[in-house]
């Protein structure tokens, strides 16, 4: 006879910390997008002559920023809804650690809440 783990409400709090988290970081994705959009076509508008390192550098960090912000608010969201359904532990918490870095005290609360209900997961 299997014995059934005891059910507790903390994957599914840790599923909407990381959800929250997730959509944090896609916000973070939209600013950055428009920063970057904004960067660009003001080197293109004032003539690419005066392209100097500068630009150059910000708009290569704004774009590094907007592709890490969108994969990670998406990698965030896919772990809190594993997390919700109390399904693919690993993948619940690679979202949890993902969830860390738009929200360090949301992400180290998902993460401890993930590894504490470690067998609640399918």
């Amino acid at each position: 006879m299997e014995a059934t783990a005891k059910k507790t409400p903390m994957p599914v709090v840790a599923g909407i910390l990381d959800i929250i988290s997730g959509v944090l970081s896609l916000i973070g994705f939209v600013a950055f997008l428009i920063g970057s959009i904004a960067v660009g076509l003001n080197a293109v508008d004032i003539h690419i002559r005066v392209w100097d390192s500068g630009t150059a550098i910000a708009l290569s960090v704004l774009i590094t920023f907007t592709v890490l912000s969108l994969a990670v608010g998406i990698l965030a969201l896919i772990g809190g809804v594993y997390a919700l359904q109390s399904k693919k532990w690993g993948l619940a918490l690679t979202g949890s650690i993902c969830a860390l870095i738009p929200s360090f005290v949301l992400g180290l609360a998902a993460i401890i809440l993930t590894a504490l209900s470690r067998d609640e997961f399918e």
